[in-house]
């Protein structure tokens, strides 16, 4: 099991506080630093400093790492057009010596669409442009050297684009699909992700969403799923003062907090990322949300990370 590190910068965090949980992702022996990709803070949080461009953000954090996997759980697909999000991405890929991974998403939170002027069309659209942009962004990472790639559909069209530049990964940054719809969900997890993501779901849900994939997966003719994962928010304490202080820094309540996250002693988060594991998940991202604690990743290192 692979513990990455997620974070929600927009509930207020600058690029130094970023970058300090990045280093000590690394340092504490962590697979990845991901981060949310959002403009606008959730809940009764000032939010301040203000966004963070992601994947500004992830290159910077690219030059001052050099073993942990960074990425978006997920850019939104209504955030940027295809052709220039392949580009900076697989800018992000070189600048990191190929430890990229892109997930992408529908998006969701209209608030920020109209905050920042992004159009936010139904949600029928928004399937249909994600998928889309996963044709075009496999299509122009996958393009041979010297050849161009072109696309016409109903959202986007390419003509005669270099295809350029290319990521250090040969064919691309592994693409990660989540979400727990029942079906289109499942078919572009099937059809496109090298990873599933289940986010915020309790254990026995999260299993029936990982079934759907293995389904959707038989049904297009794909030897193997993707890698499954989960993304629980995490609140450790070595006991329960602390358990509960922690969870009073993110404005949360502890009960609610075990029974929908990874919450509680080092060893309840120990034999739930089992539970999680015994679904097939080899993932598990933990949302840090107070980016302040670092002491809590290096509780989570020490007593957590070293037995699963």
């Amino acid at each position: 099991m692979r513990l990455r590190i997620f974070t929600e910068p927009q509930q207020g965090a600058s690029y130094e506080t970023q970058l300090a949980v990045a280093k000590a992702t690394e340092d504490l022996g962590f697979d990845a630093f991901f981060r949310s990709d959002h403009f606008v803070k959730m809940g009764d949080v000032t939010g301040e400093p203000g966004p963070t461009d992601s994947w500004i953000t992830l290159g910077a954090i690219a030059r001052e790492t050099s073993r942990i996997r960074l990425g978006t759980l997920v850019t939104a697909a209504t955030f940027r057009h295809p052709g220039p999000l392949a580009i900076s991405v697989a800018q992000v890929d070189q600048m990191s010596g190929g430890r990229v991974d892109l997930g992408l998403g529908t998006g969701w939170f209209e608030q920020e669409h109209t905050a920042y002027g992004i159009p936010f069309p139904s949600l029928g659209e928004r399937f249909a442009r994600m998928e889309e942009q996963l044709k075009i962004l496999t299509g122009l990472w996958g393009t041979p050297a010297g050849e161009t790639f072109a696309f016409s559909g109903e959202h986007y069209t390419l003509a005669e684009s270099p295809a350029l530049p290319k990521p250090a990964q040969l064919g691309g940054p592994p693409i990660i699909i989540g979400g727990f719809g029942p079906k289109r969900t499942p078919r572009l997890a099937a059809q496109y992700a090298d990873e599933y993501n289940v986010p915020f779901h309790q254990v026995e849900d999260t299993g029936g969403a990982f079934d759907r994939v293995r389904a959707a997966c038989a049904e297009a003719g794909r030897d193997e799923p993707p890698v499954l994962s989960a993304a629980q928010v995490v609140c450790c304490g070595r006991d329960e003062a602390e358990v509960k202080r922690r969870a009073d820094a993110i404005g949360r309540q502890v009960p609610e907090l075990r029974e929908n996250g990874l919450t509680g002693t080092p060893g309840e988060l120990v034999d739930k990322i089992g539970r999680f594991g015994e679904l097939g998940a080899e993932r598990v991202y933990l949302q840090l949300l107070d980016m302040h604690d670092l002491d809590h990743l290096e509780l989570l290192a020490s007593e957590v990370l070293s037995k699963v």
